[in-house]
């Protein structure tokens, strides 16, 4: 089994990847197309069609992350002879910073710290802000793989959980004490006391949370979001933190995003001045990324290609009509 890869990995990651794929699988390296283009995978998150029909072998594409890009989707629902995948090799790193974010806006680290690094010792004897963890109720939004790592995590912190998913299957796992489907997320939002929200952007997610669902939730609540930044509408949300309403917040994702080279260190997250607001920990987009994330990504597709060659379910199916 031939598999392309147009965008040339590193050394490390070629090494790992074909060290710990089955021996039968072939990982043919960019940039260029294959003198002969008989692969059967595509390994590539933004396809070009010159990729997609130069392999009459071609079987379907592995975008090497998690979601999935608008125009992707775009053009593989077009083509529906084609199966796609991604990798969720993110999601100990996510689960990780989100957890991280709860903690930081829960005891407000970062403005402690920045006035400590002044000598100044009057925010560390306030109280009004901290947040104590056990005992409360964190909602999950997005029970998938990051989802159910938070949940253990929470649970480690003596809080209870409800994990929320596309599905309502009903019961309980080892980590959650719910699981509901999105449908009744109005009846669950009153009990989260933590909300995190780990959902991909889909026509479905996006604006999920507007002023209405947020007036749903606690005064005071918690909350975190690693999923996308319009699941959340922005000015409610703005709006909540401003006022207090929702006490603290961790935002990993954002509304706006750099554009160019020389937009990384003079773009603002987003339309409001979420950067003004001190019960707000911000986070450029970077849940999936740590020294470890290439390792991670190269095990994670060895483990998809493996199991193509070897006819077993291949992980990571995307079902394009809904996004995810």
């Amino acid at each position: 089994m031939r598999v392309f890869l147009p965008r040339v990995p590193s050394e490390d990651f070629l090494r790992i990847l074909r060290e710990q794929t089955d021996s039968r699988v072939e990982i043919v390296p960019g940039p260029d197309l294959p003198e002969v283009a008989d692969y059967e995978w595509l390994v590539e998150g933004v396809p070009t069609s010159e990729q997609l029909d130069a392999s009459p072998r071609l079987r379907g594409v592995i975008v090497p992350w998690a979601g999935i890009p608008p125009r992707t989707a775009e053009l593989l629902r077009s083509r529906p002879e084609f199966v796609l995948h991604n990798l969720h090799h993110n999601a100990a790193p996510s689960a990780e910073l989100a957890m991280a974010l709860l903690l930081a806006a829960a005891r407000r680290i970062v403005p402690v710290d920045r006035a400590l690094r002044s000598g100044d010792w009057t925010p560390g004897r306030v109280t009004e802000g901290d947040w104590l963890l056990e005992g409360r109720t964190a909602v999950i939004l997005g029970y998938g793989a990051i989802g159910r790592r938070i949940a253990r995590m929470c649970r480690a912190f003596g809080m209870s959980v409800i994990g929320v998913r596309r599905q309502d299957v009903g019961g309980d796992d080892e980590f959650a004490s719910e699981i509901v489907g999105v449908a009744r997320l109005a009846s669950v939002l009153p009990r989260a006391q933590v909300l995190f929200v780990t959902l991909p952007l889909t026509p479905e997610t996006e604006g999920l949370l507007g002023a209405e669902e947020i007036s749903l939730l606690p005064a005071r609540a918690l909350l975190v979001n690693v999923g996308r930044g319009p699941i959340l509408e922005e000015s409610p949300l703005y709006e909540a933190l401003r006022s207090g309403r929702i006490g603290a917040a961790g935002l990993d994702v954002w509304y706006r995003y750099p554009r160019g080279e020389n937009d990384p260190r003079n773009t603002l997250p987003a339309e409001c001045p979420f950067h003004e607001l001190e019960n707000v920990v911000l986070s450029p987009h970077r849940a999936g990324s740590t020294c470890e994330t290439e390792q991670l990504r190269a095990e994670a597709l060895a483990e998809l290609l493996s199991a193509a060659v070897c006819g077993e379910a291949v992980p990571g199916a995307v079902d394009l009509s809904r996004g995810y």
